[in-house]
C-alpha cells in the first residue's frame, strides 16, 4: 500500500539466496524500475487473474441475488485478491514482459489507486535500512513526533484507533486514501511517468465503474460501500500485522502463519519477512523458502490472523509516533 508520492533514482541488487533481482535501497522512476522478475509464463498466476477477473464478473452481474451478507465478503474478497495480484506484478510477475504484466492488472476494482505510483513507492518500501521510517519509508504507518504534536485531539484519537484491528478494518481505508490524495494534491513534481500512471488509472477505474453501474445496473455507491471498501479493509489487514518499529532492522518485518483462505487471499505475502528476504519470488514459492530457512531471528510471529485481532481487536499495536523519532 502507498501512502506517499515518490521520485527516487534506483538501483538494483542480487539476492544471494536465490539469484534474484531484487531492488536496493534507491528505487526508481517508474520508467526504468527493474527489469521483469519471471523468465517464463507463471501459470498459477495466470490462474489467479482468471479466477478473479471471473468471480469479479458472477458477482456484479447477479448482485440483486446476493444477500448483503454474502455480497460484502466475497465482493471485498476478490478486490483485495486483485490488489494482491497488483503486488505481484509490481515484482515482476507473471510474466517476462512488463507490458503485458501490467495490463493483466489494468482495471482498478479498488477504484482509488494508480498502479504505476503503487509500484514505485513500493519499491521503495523494500529499503529495509529504512522500513518503517515516517520520512523514508512510504508504507509507514507511523508519524514523527513533531507531526504527531501538530494534530488536533480529534485526529490523534482516529490515528491511536487506526493502531488496533477495529480501527484499521473501520477507519484505515479513508485514512489512507486522504493520506494519499493529499500527497498528491500538494505534490508540485509532476513527471510524464506521474501523469501516465494517473492517465492509465483514471481509464481502469472507469472501466470498472462502466461495467459495474451501466453493464450490470449495480448503483456506484454500492460498489464503493459493498465491495471497493471491505476490500481495501482485508487488504490493510494483511499490512496490519507486517511491520513494527526496532532498532534492528532484521526485526522489523513479522510473519503471520494464516489458514488457507487468507493465505490465498494475500498471497502468501501473510509470510512476510519470507517475501522482504526473497522479493522476487512468486508468491506460491514463499511457503517452501519459510520451511527451508530459519526466521526465527525475524520480527513478530503470529499463529493466524485470528490471533493478531485476539491480540490487538481494540489495544493498539504500536503507538503512532514512531519510537525512534520519540526519542
Amino acid at each position: 500500500m502507498v501512502w506517499a508520492s515518490t521520485t527516487h533514482a534506483f538501483e538494483e541488487d542480487v539476492d544471494p539466496v536465490t539469484a534474484e533481482t531484487k531492488p536496493a535501497c534507491i528505487p526508481a522512476s517508474p520508467s526504468d524500475a527493474t527489469r521483469a522478475l519471471a523468465d517464463h509464463v507463471e501459470w498459477p498466476t495466470i490462474g489467479v487473474a482468471v479466477f478473479v477477473y471471473g468471480m469479479f464478473g458472477l458477482v456484479t452481474w447477479f448482485h440483486d441475488a446476493l444477500p448483503w451478507w454474502l455480497l460484502v465478503p466475497v465482493g471485498g474478497y476478490l478486490v483485495a485478491l486483485h490488489g494482491s495480484l497488483q503486488h505481484e506484478v509490481v515484482h515482476g510477475h507473471p510474466t517476462p514482459w512488463r507490458w503485458l504484466n501490467e495490463t493483466l492488472v489494468f482495471p482498478s476494482l479498488w477504484l482509488w489507486l494508480p498502479y504505476g505510483l503503487y509500484r514505485q513507492s513500493h519499491l521503495l518500501h523494500h529499503c529495509d535500512k529504512t522500513l518503517t521510517d515516517p520520512v523514508e519509508d512510504p508504507e509507514s504507518f507511523y508519524l514523527t513526533a513533531d507531526a504527531w504534536a501538530r494534530l488536533p485531539a480529534p485526529a490523534r484519537w482516529i490515528l491511536t484507533a487506526n493502531n488496533s484491528a477495529l480501527g484499521r478494518l473501520l477507519f484505515g481505508p479513508p485514512l489512507v486514501i486522504a493520506r494519499f490524495l493529499h500527497a498528491e494534491l500538494t505534490d508540485t513534481l509532476w513527471t510524464r511517468d506521474r501523469a501516465t500512471a494517473w492517465l492509465l488509472h483514471v481509464g481502469g477505474a472507469a472501466a470498472v465503474a462502466v461495467w459495474v453501474s451501466v453493464v450490470c445496473g449495480m448503483p456506484l455507491a454500492e460498489y464503493v460501500l459493498a465491495v471497493a471498501y471491505p476490500g481495501i479493509a482485508l487488504t490493510l489487514l494483511r499490512s496490519f500485522a507486517e511491520h513494527r518499529a526496532d532498532p534492528d532492522p532484521a526485526r522489523r518485518t513479522a510473519i503471520v502463519e494464516a489458514e488457507a483462505p487468507l493465505a490465498l487471499l494475500f498471497l502468501n505475502n501473510n509470510l512476510h519477512v519470507v517475501h522482504h528476504a526473497h522479493p522476487g519470488a512468486a508468491w506460491y514459492r514463499l511457503p517452501q523458502l519459510y520451511r527451508r530457512r530459519d526466521f526465527a531471528t525475524a520480527g513478530e510471529t503470529y499463529d493466524g490472523y485470528r490471533s493478531v485481532i485476539f491480540r490487538h481487536f481494540l489495544r493498539p499495536r504500536q503507538p503512532v509516533v514512531h519510537p525512534l523519532h520519540a526519542a
